[in-house]
């Protein structure tokens, strides 16, 4: 595969510092894909790449075309404040939280505390020791919610990693009291079908509900049976979080198959994942809405009795999308990005011969259709970060925010090795990039799982987890994001959409 015979599409001044696969055919045509670059478990593999390969990556690095090993760079608009390297827990760093001046950070093994109050220099609270992948996090109020996507031994932080062909095998939802962020508490846990591979909140004033998503069932697994077409919903009240319990699975894709009524896949859709669950799902309280990542279809839903979600709206994309992974509602809430994960993670399709429309991110209009006026999706552009990255670097599009601005809309993106992204998509088919924040290559001839899992804008600040090296905090300063800086959170989970300029909800 040869990447690198032109230079990137597109060339622009940046700031420079230093800093201290065959495989992928066979995803693009494969069924599920991976949604984590790992297994959770186990250390990551690295997957050695050709001699034609490694030898494209060290051409372009010496043209400039693309950054060295560990070497930095970015956009004038963006400066680096700080980064806190992985310590105690070693594994896969995932999602984050945040809650006044605390970020909470996921990671395969457990989760961390850090204290945030001066972005340049984070100190870290705590760290928790409780494996399983992915520890997707979320907060609200003293309680911290943590997803296991693993099949583990037991519910406990001591668990071990045990078959998910076992009955007694254990996957879903742990809660923490986090009152004390020094000493967060464990408190609760739920079985979920499946798992939780992710999960998002639904706040109330009593209770928090829990949608919890998960997919690829197997015949062979007791707690995980075909067909698995639908979310768990878990209801936690806030007095007695030992109380949390699933309450309801909504089925989302009806079908009379044994496999639900999802998108089928391959061989029907060659080279997009069939639908056997949601990879995520983003709600939007304030408007009643809800938006899923559902690996084959992309759906909008009705929340407005949050123990009730139903599908409102349900698009596919079996021309460029492999795996709906996330989605996120600009403010006005008539636009919807979902996000296409192809090849899991875990490849490089950043590049000339993927294409700017695969492994990218689609922006939908949100138009109210009929007398009752319920908002439809309708497909508008696609946008990806057109900075080519090396055959050993995965990136595909992952996990963002929206920048508070009113009147326009911008997000910050994670592109796991291609980095940080920011783009600007108020024009629904015109987005464009505006900033970015990027690390070379994790290695020369070396497939290496690297690069920011989730980059997300919080009270004025950027904080990226990078799977592999660490926390990092970026400042922007750019006149079409800078009134973003007046908006103040006192807590954010990213798949919790706030109103972000009316605060008296």
């Amino acid at each position: 595969m040869t990447l690198f015979n032109t230079p990137r599409s597109r060339r622009r001044r940046l700031t420079v510092a230093a800093a201290a696969v065959g495989m992928l055919a066979s995803l693009l045509t494969a069924g599920p894909a991976m949604a984590v670059p790992g297994p959770g478990d186990t250390p990551e593999v690295a997957e050695r790449v050709s001699r034609s390969e490694a030898a494209d990556t060290k051409e372009a690095i010496s043209a400039g075309d693309i950054p060295g090993v560990d070497e930095i760079v970015h956009t004038e608009n963006i400066k680096h404040l700080a980064n806190i390297p992985k310590d105690a827990l070693s594994g896969t760093n995932s999602d984050l939280a945040f809650q006044g001046k605390y970020a909470f950070a996921g990671n395969y093994d457990g989760f961390r505390v850090f204290d945030i109050s001066n972005p340049k220099k984070p100190k870290t609270v705590s760290q928790v020791l409780c494996p399983g992948s992915q520890n997707d996090i979320s907060v609200s109020g003293d309680l911290l919610f943590l997803s296991t996507d693993s099949s583990r031994s037991d519910d406990s932080c001591a668990s071990t990693s045990q078959p998910a062909t076992e009955k007694s095998s254990w996957e879903g939802m742990k809660v923490f009291d986090i009152s004390d962020k020094r000493k967060p508490r464990y408190v609760a846990a739920v079985e979920t079908a499946c798992g939780s591979h992710t999960h998002t909140l639904v706040p109330e004033r009593k209770n928090v509900y829990v949608y919890v998503s998960s997919y690829s069932p197997s015949a062979a697994f007791p707690d995980c049976q075909p067909p698995h077409d639908g979310i768990s919903v878990i209801k936690v009240p806030r007095k007695a979080p030992h109380q949390a319990a699933v309450i309801d699975f909504p089925v989302l894709f009806p079908g009379d198959g044994p496999d639900g009524g999802g998108n089928p896949g391959a061989p029907t859709n060659p080279g997009v994942s069939k639908t056997t669950g949601c990879h995520d799902i983003t709600a939007l309280p304030h408007k009643d809405l809800a938006a899923g990542a559902c690996m084959g279809d992309g759906i909008l839903l009705d929340i407005k009795n949050p123990e009730k979600p139903k599908v409102i709206d349900r698009v596919q994309d079996n021309e460029n999308f492999a795996f709906w992974h996330s989605a996120t509602f600009n403010q006005k809430a008539d636009k919807v990005v979902f996000a296409d994960e192809l090849g899991g993670g875990g490849a490089a399709t950043c590049n000339e011969e993927i294409g700017p429309k695969r492994g990218a991110d689609g922006i939908y209009d949100l138009v109210r259709k009929g007398k009752d006026k319920t908002p439809k999706l309708v497909f508008r552009s696609y946008f990806k970060i057109d900075r080519h990255q090396a055959d050993t670097e995965n990136c595909v599009a992952h996990n963002g925010s929206i920048i508070p601005v009113k009147g326009r809309d911008i997000m910050v993106q994670a592109w796991y090795q291609g980095g940080v992204s920011v783009w600007d998509f108020t024009e629904s088919t015109k987005p464009r990039e505006i900033a970015y924040f990027e690390r070379g290559p994790l290695s020369e001839d070396t497939l290496v799982g690297g690069g920011s899992w989730s980059a997300y804008y919080y009270n004025g600040f950027i904080y990226s987890n990078d799977i592999a090296k660490g926390f990092d905090v970026l400042k922007l300063d750019d006149r079409r994001t800078d009134p973003a800086k007046k908006v103040k959170l006192d807590e954010l989970n990213v798949q919790t959409q706030p109103d972000y300029f009316d605060r008296s909800r």
